[in-house]
């Protein structure tokens, strides 16, 4: 939980320095904008486990479709409106409290790479929060990621790290888990004999 809050903090410390036209810009969630995926992020911290039970028979139990739901709910909040949330909730509660905060943790970095990536905002995320986050999101039941990187060794280049049998695929943390999480604009910073792989897998 507590390197949770240290990455919203970090999110925070983010926000609040974006202008007006970098909260419009698209994000890597297709169709979603900056201000669309912050508003995503925080937008279960307000509700309790039978109002986000509520939503979830709503969107018929899938996931995407309960985000879309949920987003809607919330597409009205203004940038500083955002950030004022996350102020209130620094550590996760509710459903990105899960797993001990890993969910928070996990999920609040990969969104906030899909905001700095197009932005071009690059930052070094520390290895005690990316070995976590690498764990979760392989092997979280809403992400899955160990099937696209399945058959593969990945190792990263920038800390002590490695997961998988096979041909091996090299990057940074960061870069492996963004395509662990499925988002392709990683692929080109990765290299190896498995990268192909991936990236077929990917769709690439």
């Amino acid at each position: 939980m507590a390197l949770a809050r240290a990455e919203r903090e970090d999110l925070h410390d983010l926000l609040v320095g974006l202008s007006p036209e970098q909260w419009r810009a698209p994000s890597l969630c297709a169709g979603w904008s900056v201000k669309d995926v912050v508003a995503h992020m925080l937008g279960y911290e307000e509700l309790g486990w039978g109002q986000l039970a509520q939503r979830f028979a709503r969107g018929l139990f899938l996931v995407d479709r309960v985000n879309a739901l949920r987003l809607r709910e919330c597409a009205s909040r203004t940038p500083d409106e955002l950030v004022e949330l996350l102020e209130t909730h620094l550590v996760p509660t509710g459903l990105t409290a899960g797993m001990g905060g890993a969910i928070g943790l996990t999920d609040g970095m990969i969104h906030q790479q899909d905001i700095r990536r197009p932005l071009g905002l690059a930052r070094d995320i520390p290895a005690e929060r990316l070995v976590p986050a690498l764990r979760t999101a392989l092997f979280a039941p809403t992400l899955l990621g160990v099937l696209r990187v399945r058959d593969v060794r990945l190792v990263a280049t920038d800390m002590d790290w490695s997961f998988g049998r096979g041909p091996e695929v090299r990057g940074t943390g960061e870069a492996i888990l963004m395509t662990v999480a499925g988002r392709r604009d990683a692929l080109d910073e990765l290299s190896g004999p498995g990268r192909t792989r991936v990236a077929r897998r990917a769709g690439a």
